[in-house]
């Protein structure tokens, strides 16, 4: 089995780390135990491309219980946690190509590495290895069955891949789920980045005044966890329709030019590039706190800010400090600016991973299912899939619902009763 990993004897550690999450997964267990038994992904190879934390190597593990050939590379340089993939490899028998704080060239050459194993289906968070089988290995993307793509980013990516009528093959928008974006961007992502800068600066919340650049779900969790904690929560936001509704949810908004001369905290959840610029860091408070939750780091112009300074130094672990040439003011930047809440924390907890998770497992076993007859489009998980994950979620939370009556049901069908 080939595999690129920091140090196997990490893995009694990361298989402990597994188990724990694993307890606060009952979605995703209960799948598994269907797959195990009808094997629905028997001979399918299986290239995933996300994040290597403890859920994800439960996830991992599930496709390998349906029968699939199942490989994990990292989708973010800085977010893989060495012992799980020690673990995922060890103990599981899984290939994983992840080193936490490989450069660029080790990254791509584990996306590579993955996409070396001839996969049928790849999972993406942030559309990393449909890009390089769009550019480098176009041959290789005309054979695939599909595709499954975890967060907005890359989304975003393919839909404009799709617009263009480039894309190769189907791809199911996981992240589009109810059961995703409702819960994992904004329960999830909410309190994991809070978690990463409180983790990171060790600076308390309460009386601050934290600016979110960006309110999709993202960023609606980030706001109202920070709220939550005490802050004064402004949002810097360019459509209108969000932005009158952090104004209905009680936040203020301004520009991103405003919020820079007033803000302690900032943190993007965007998808955008260049979304805090040259002109926003020369503005900002001395001892200011710079963070991005968004998929990727060009969400901060960090070439910019580096321009601007005179002097650079580590002050904490992943807090860059750099000093203004022009005021001598101190600007404080969270991990190279990419995902703080995988970077200086553990990510989304296990137990709203539970639902995303279930999304992709369920989605590679529908495009087993269905690739045939779907077109080279980008594909919202069906609504059946969407339903029966809630229904697992709240039979695991002992929750119970209403049903509705033969006689209600008739009334929401019929055009003839009318009040």
């Amino acid at each position: 089995m080939n595999y690129d990993v920091k140090d196997l004897k990490l893995n009694a550690k990361g298989k402990d780390r597994i188990e724990w999450a694993e307890r606060d997964m009952p979605v995703l267990r209960g799948i598994r135990a269907r797959f195990e038994k009808k094997k629905p992904l028997k001979g399918v190879t299986i290239a995933a491309c996300l994040h290597v934390t403890t859920e994800t190597a439960n996830l991992m593990r599930t496709l390998k219980a349906g029968g699939a050939n199942a490989v994990l590379c990292a989708s973010n340089p800085l977010s893989t946690q060495d012992d799980v993939a020690a673990a995922l490899v060890k103990t599981y028998k899984i290939p994983v190509f992840a080193i936490n704080g490989e450069d660029n060239k080790t990254y791509y050459k584990h996306l590579n590495a993955a996409l070396d194993t001839n996969p049928d289906i790849t999972m993406d968070d942030g559309a990393d290895l449909v890009s390089v089988l769009h550019s480098k290995r176009k041959k290789q993307g005309e054979t695939l069955l599909g595709s499954t793509e975890e967060t907005t980013t890359g989304v975003i990516r393919l839909k404009a891949l799709a617009a263009e009528g480039l894309l190769q093959f189907p791809v199911i928008a996981v992240n589009d789920a109810a059961t995703k974006h409702f819960f994992d961007n904004r329960y999830g992502t909410g309190q994991s980045t809070l978690d990463g800068i409180i983790r990171a600066t060790n600076r308390l919340i309460a009386g601050s005044i934290f600016v979110v650049s960006g309110y999709g779900w993202c960023g609606k969790g980030l706001a109202m966890r920070a709220g939550g904690h005490g802050a004064s929560v402004v949002v810097c936001e360019v459509d209108p329709i969000r932005a009158l509704e952090a104004v209905m949810d009680g936040f203020r908004v301004m520009p991103i030019a405003d919020a820079a001369k007033i803000g302690d905290f900032f943190c993007t959840v965007t998808g955008d590039i260049n979304v805090i610029r040259k002109e926003h860091f020369k503005v900002m408070k001395d001892g200011a706190i710079v963070s991005n939750s968004g998929h990727f780091n060009v969400e901060l112009d960090l070439d910019g800010l580096k321009a601007l300074s005179k002097s650079k130094k580590l002050i904490r672990d992943a807090v860059m400090e750099y000093t203004l040439k022009s005021n001598g003011r101190r600007i404080h930047v969270l991990a190279e600016g990419r995902l703080v809440n995988l970077a200086c924390a553990e990510g989304h907890p296990a137990s709203v991973m539970d639902m995303s998770f279930a999304n992709q497992a369920l989605g590679a076993e529908y495009l087993v299912n269905t690739a045939a007859k779907l077109e080279n489009k980008v594909y919202v998980v069906p609504e059946k899939i969407d339903a029966d994950i809630a229904t697992m979620k709240l039979k695991s939370l002992g929750v119970k619902m209403d049903k509705l009556t033969k006689e209600q049901e008739i009334y929401l069908s019929s055009w003839e009763m009318g009040t």
